[in-house]
């Protein structure tokens, strides 16, 4: 492990990368050589819940490195930044991008969408870093849109656009476009969940806390107990198969999750798919043999493109440090951040 205190060899420098989610924080030290992240150390998770904002959780991880810590960062964050403010999605914090370098005793810094910070990882990370999920088994397009998509605590969504003199990262929060239910399943469903919610989302069934909405869904619609209250109890009996209803809100879940994917593909354009987040990270034994496939190419007359178009998913364990850092790398030791 590098020592921050220490400058790294061979021109290599170092900043302090994190992503943060609803849940968990986490922060790590990224060696760039040039434009390029080349490693990550000093790797450390913590529960959002247990800090009360990014400066303690900022002064644990120095305390955990065990030295100053370098005076770059780049950070993603889980939601929009709104009149100034950073304020994250399902995570009671506030930041205030303004104040990041006098609050951290900065020289610079980099704030960025979660799942903008996954669209540039997906450009840095090489081939070994994702599984074919379905559609064609090829390579990324290395010119054209490959949407990003990811359930996490939340449901993460961007644009990537390559292009052959580089690329663009648009960050969006298509996670939030209106549920469409596609059989009289999903329709109970969707009655059942605007009694709690009156506009319903996608992210309120494609996202961790999705299968337990659909679970309490179907508990109702067969008018059966809800045996399993706890998520994290919830999602290790449906991965297990050791509960009958908790199997069955598991294959929902993929069915949805196919749809959901299917339309941002066709709504961006896109000729390819990543899907990243710490959910499909947790099924990734699954995806492939589950209905996602089916419900991402029932798309009516643009079924033939559908089924050719290459699914992937990022099995890297980090991809939101890696492509914060990978997004500040790209602006190059002169440049201001955006």
């Amino acid at each position: 492990m590098m020592d921050s205190s220490v400058k790294p060899p061979g021109g290599i420098r170092q900043i302090v990368t994190a992503d943060i989610g609803g849940t968990h924080a986490r922060f790590a030290l990224a060696a760039i050589d040039g434009k390029r992240v080349v490693a990550l150390d000093q790797l450390v998770t913590l529960r959002t819940a247990d800090y009360a904002s990014l400066h303690e959780a900022w002064g644990e991880f120095e305390r955990n490195v065990g030295a100053k810590l370098p005076r770059e960062f780049a950070m993603a964050f889980a939601g929009p930044i709104d009149g100034g403010l950073i304020k994250l999605t399902n995570n009671p914090w506030v930041i205030q991008p303004d104040r990041i370098d006098a609050v951290l005793d900065l020289d610079r810094h980099l704030v960025i969408n979660d799942f903008g910070a996954n669209a540039h990882a997906v450009v840095d990370l090489d081939g070994s870093a994702f599984n074919h999920v379905c559609g064609k088994n090829v390579d990324l397009p290395v010119e054209g849109v490959i949407s990003i998509i990811g359930p996490g605590t939340g449901l993460g969504v961007a644009m990537l656009v390559k292009r052959p003199d580089g690329y663009e990262v648009i960050e969006t929060e298509g996670g939030h476009i209106d549920f469409a239910p596609l059989d009289l399943v999903e329709d109970q469903i969707l009655t059942y969940l605007r009694e709690s919610f009156r506009r319903v989302s996608v992210e309120r069934l494609v996202a961790g806390v999705g299968l337990v909405n659909i679970y309490a869904a179907l508990a109702t619609i067969e008018d059966q107990p809800m045996v399993l209250r706890d998520d994290r109890e919830l999602w290790a009996a449906a991965l297990a198969g050791s509960d009958v209803l908790a199997t069955a809100a598991l294959d929902r879940f993929f069915l949805i999750f196919g749809a959901v994917a299917g339309d941002i593909a066709l709504a961006q354009g896109s000729r390819a798919v990543v899907i990243a987040g710490g959910v499909g990270l947790r099924l990734k034994d699954r995806l492939s043999h589950s209905g996602f496939s089916s419900r991402f190419c029932a798309k009516g007359r643009f079924e033939r493109r559908m089924k050719s178009l290459p699914v992937k998913l990022v099995t890297h364990p980090q991809p939101g440090l890696w492509g914060a850092a990978a997004a500040f790398a790209r602006l190059g030791s002169n440049s201001s951040p955006a």
